[in-house]
């Protein structure tokens, strides 16, 4: 979750427009340096996030946080599930496909589909 101090403020000045990138670093934090007790709680930071970034039209966020949870689920044996969530954001995009994000994303989808 963001921290206190970030949602505070958020809520203060009512600029909320970050909240879902902070969701996100939150989750990848936890899976990269979190106590493992903790680390199970990344997919369900990654969704609130997710649904953050669509109420707000963030599409290019909703494709990071997509290809996050995509690649959490993926390495959990859930990649019917991954790929049906990030194929259709993927598929939103119509230019910018040599960009490092969408070619990320590009072969995350491949591997998800091996």
């Amino acid at each position: 979750m963001p921290s206190a101090r970030a949602q505070k403020i958020g809520r203060e000045t009512s600029e909320l427009l970050f909240e879902a990138e902070f969701y996100r670093l939150k989750a990848r934090s936890l899976l990269i340096d979190g106590p493992p007790y903790e680390r199970s709680s990344a997919g369900t930071i990654l969704e609130q996030a997710l649904s953050v970034a669509r109420s707000q039209g963030a599409r290019s966020m909703e494709l990071l946080i997509a290809r996050d949870l995509a690649n959490l689920w993926g390495k959990q044996g859930r990649r019917g599930k991954a790929r049906d969530l990030l194929a259709p954001v993927y598929g939103w995009f119509t230019e910018g496909f040599d960009t490092p994000d969408l070619t990320e994303v590009k072969a995350l989808l491949e591997a998800l589909n091996a």
